[in-house]
């Protein structure tokens, strides 16, 4: 049996600059090239090894020569067995008993979000970006896959509360970690031994719920807020308020939204998030805020004014959601001020002040879990938090006035 085994780099850099390692095996003609979880730069890697200027080299040189040594036996194996073997079983084998031991939890962040950028699912890749950085400060770069203990997610945890994260921080971060070590079994880096979220409990991170959503007369002040002194905050009022008349559109969604998507009154779109598709009709308040930027004769295809052009990578629209929405969540916490609303505004309290107006007004929860496009009423009940609390304690002044 004709076959080889070399220790190489990719033949393209990640979108950090850096190269992944591959063990590589041909065989018979064929070759298959397996990640080891280690990445460096180009001028760092030579004959099959790594150089001076690549961090800690002399041990991850020790790795490249195991994981070829292991390879090499695999290979001795088969042939001892007398075994024909396939390149996935090759690659079966050698994962299973080989990179366990020795994948490092930095390579596979690195190799998911290569994966994700390179698919244009930048924001994803954002994500994990975060959470590498946040457990690599606690953790550092040697920590393997199979190093992820309840225990280590436990100290984890702690870290992160001393550096002053709350729940809904620390459950971000876990639910991503979680989500790596999903993929890293799948892929059989690991095995379900060693998997450490059915003793830690992402679910116990619950965030307390901050009320989000404006009551009928905060909503009625920011409706009829002067702005004819404060132009520049006319874009923030005009997002925020066509997010509320639109069922509490998300701004991904708004930015998106084109003129080939409004027809006949309505408007016809696929929500990005969960790929759900609504067809909204475009009541009055929406149609003037349609008007107003129709006006503006812009050359794009988007309605609003937040993607100037419509050939933009996915790098550079998520830069350009990245500001404007900065931009977006700032003015509107001048637009409340004006409007005399004692509570931070932001493109999120939108949707929830969407759910709960019509829930004081008497809409049904089924009604408002189907306009929101929500999979579960459950999911909707999470934006009503708020209009339960006010609700019961409603009740319990009849306890008192007894």
């Amino acid at each position: 049996m004709n076959t080889s085994i070399k220790i190489v780099l990719d033949s393209r850099p990640m979108s950090n600059n850096l190269y992944t390692v591959y063990l590589r095996i041909i065989k018979d003609r064929k070759r298959k090239n397996i990640a080891l979880g280690l990445k460096c730069r180009k001028e760092h890697f030579e004959n099959e090894q790594f150089l001076k200027g690549h961090p800690d080299y002399k041990v991850e040189n020790n790795i490249l020569i195991n994981f070829k040594a292991r390879a090499n036996k695999i290979i001795r194996d088969f042939q001892n067995e007398g075994k024909n073997f396939g390149l996935d079983e090759f690659e079966y084998k050698f994962k299973n008993k080989t990179t366990e031991q020795n994948i490092l939890v930095t390579g596979f962040f690195d190799e998911i979000i290569d994966e994700l950028t390179r698919s244009g699912r930048i924001g994803n890749a954002k994500a994990y970006k975060d959470t590498r950085d946040s457990f690599v400060s606690f953790g550092g770069t040697k920590l393997r896959l199979r190093d992820i203990t309840p225990v280590l997610l436990e100290k984890y945890e702690v870290s992160l509360r001393e550096r002053g994260n709350g729940n809904g921080g620390i459950s971000f971060k876990m639910r991503h970690l979680r989500a790596l070590v999903n993929k890293a079994i799948k892929r059989k880096l690991i095995t379900k031994e060693h998997y450490p979220f059915e003793t830690y409990k992402v679910s116990k991170l619950k965030s307390v719920n901050n009320k989000k959503a404006l009551s009928i007369d905060e909503f009625k002040k920011l409706k009829d807020v002067d702005l004819s002194k404060s132009p520049h905050l006319r874009e923030a009022y005009n997002y925020f308020m066509f997010s509320i008349y639109a069922r509490g559109m998300n701004f991904i969604d708004m930015m998106k939204l084109k003129w080939s998507d409004i027809q006949g009154g309505r408007i016809y779109y696929v929500r990005s998030k969960t790929k759900a598709s609504f067809n909204i009709e475009i009541i009055q308040p929406m149609q003037d805020i349609i008007d107003f930027y129709k006006a503006q004769k812009r050359n794009s295809h988007y309605v609003f004014p937040i993607l100037l052009q419509d050939d933009l990578t996915p790098i550079q629209i998520a830069n350009r959601k990245h500001k404007v929405l900065s931009r977006y969540n700032s003015k509107l916490k001048e637009v409340g001020k004006l409007a005399e609303i004692d509570k931070p505004l932001s493109s999120y309290v939108a949707r929830h002040s969407f759910a709960t107006i019509l829930k004081y007004s008497g809409t049904s929860v089924s009604k408002i879990s189907e306009m929101m496009g929500h999979s579960d009423v459950q999911i909707t009940m999470t934006y009503l938090k708020d209009f339960e609390n006010e609700d019961l304690d409603k009740e319990m002044t009849k306890l008192v006035e007894l």
